[in-house]
């Protein structure tokens, strides 16, 4: 389809760029790397200082926390392990004195649950996938951004905006959008791998990587049916599952972090990978093959979001107008290799990795989004997939 021939371009160029990168990419959480950011070359200049709002530190307000007489106080981020590399955030304590607590979580609904136990109070950023934002937004967890104190929200690139989880785009910033995709050893796998429905292949036992990811991977199955990932038919719900669990023998890995280099060990010959990692793969062994199954493809966006009764708001917000300014963007785009959500970074990032993370409209979301299913739908989601991770130990 064109979406896929469009994207193949986009992933190799990017791997290409991925592959000059100094030093060892290793993706986590949602797939991150902690290689060393470029910065733009010497002939290009950085957007105009509207474009670029330097990220000082807000004036105090009466419910931020941990606060004395000239002390910036603290940031709380919760998010996958390393998904903020090290440089940026070690760059914002330094710029704005604000002390950063950075805690992780394995799982989008491992963090909902802390969030409603909370109330919404516990952290200041947290960054997690699309669908599971919008709930948190439902029930009433997630802050209203003040875009006054926020003026490089403007750099946000239109085509990351308007989506179903932030449709008035007041309560998130866009940080990690991708595609996942299947990639394959062909020096090893025999069978012919065309979509979803492939990974069932039984020469496939013992050997297939996938992500730690309940509803991407339930998802994948429903679509090997025929059905959208957000199906609330309980019945046809229960089905995926059961097909799920014929799958069970083939899966060797089921992992969240660093998933590809189960894939480039020679471990399993075949996985189901977050676009950042087929980009590290692709980066690594050229030769591998990516395929865009041909049920159809699911699209997805990591944002971060201010939590609803964050400790430290206007440190929440001064963070994120730092990561939306056009250098710091750049630099986490090309040590987490997802697309790029920030139109102020393109000018820093370097040419060929500027072709394939700027994508017109046409580009986004021919893939289908994972979204809310209600309560039922999703209990009956967590499980299953509770029952899958059993059949694999």
């Amino acid at each position: 389809m064109k979406k896929s021939r469009q994207l193949g371009a986009l992933l190799m160029a990017a791997a290409v760029t991925a592959a000059s990168l100094q030093g060892c990419a290793k993706s986590g959480g949602n797939g991150s790397a902690d290689t060393q950011g470029t910065s733009a070359p010497a002939d290009q200049t950085k957007e105009s200082a509207s474009d670029n709002a330097p990220a000082e530190p807000a004036e105090a307000e009466a419910d931020d926390k941990g606060k004395e007489d000239g002390d910036p106080g603290e940031l709380n981020i919760y998010t996958w392990a390393e998904y903020v590399p090290q440089d940026i955030i070690d760059r914002f304590e330094e710029e704005t004195g604000i002390r950063v607590n950075y805690t992780n979580f394995e799982a989008n609904e491992e963090m909902l649950a802390k969030l409603e136990t909370s109330g919404g109070g516990e952290y200041d950023i947290i960054i997690a996938s699309d669908y599971i934002i919008k709930i948190a937004a439902d029930e009433g967890l997630v802050k209203e951004i003040d875009k006054d104190k926020v003026p490089n929200f403007a750099n946000i690139d239109p085509i990351f905006q308007n989506f179903f989880y932030d449709p008035e785009n007041t309560l998130t910033v866009p940080y990690g959008p991708g595609i996942p995709l299947i990639v394959y050893d062909p020096s090893v796998v025999t069978a012919e791998i065309t979509g979803y429905d492939s990974l069932w292949d039984s020469s496939l036992q013992d050997s297939l990587a996938l992500m730690d990811s309940e509803r991407v991977v339930m998802g994948m199955t429903l679509k090997t049916m025929g059905e959208s990932f957000n199906t609330e038919d309980l019945d046809v719900i229960r089905a995926a599952g059961d097909k799920l669990m014929e799958l069970a023998p083939n899966v060797r890995v089921l992992s969240q972090n660093q998933t590809q280099d189960f894939l480039l060990s020679g471990e399993v010959s075949a996985a189901f990978l977050f676009t950042s990692q087929v980009v590290l793969a692709l980066s690594q062994s050229p030769d591998l093959q990516v395929v865009y199954p041909k049920e159809g493809l699911g699209f997805g966006v990591d944002a971060a979001f201010i939590p609803s009764q964050a400790p430290n708001s206007d440190n929440a917000h001064a963070f994120l107008n730092f990561i939306l300014d056009g250098e710091v963007g750049a630099q986490i785009s090309q040590q987490t290799y997802y697309l790029c959500p920030n139109k102020a970074s393109y000018a820093f990032l370097p040419e060929e990795f500027q072709k394939s993370l700027i994508i017109s409209t046409d580009d986004v979301p021919n893939g289908e989004f994972i979204q809310d299913v209600g309560p039922e739908a999703a209990q009956l989601h967590e499980e299953l997939w509770t029952e899958f991770k059993a059949a694999l130990d």
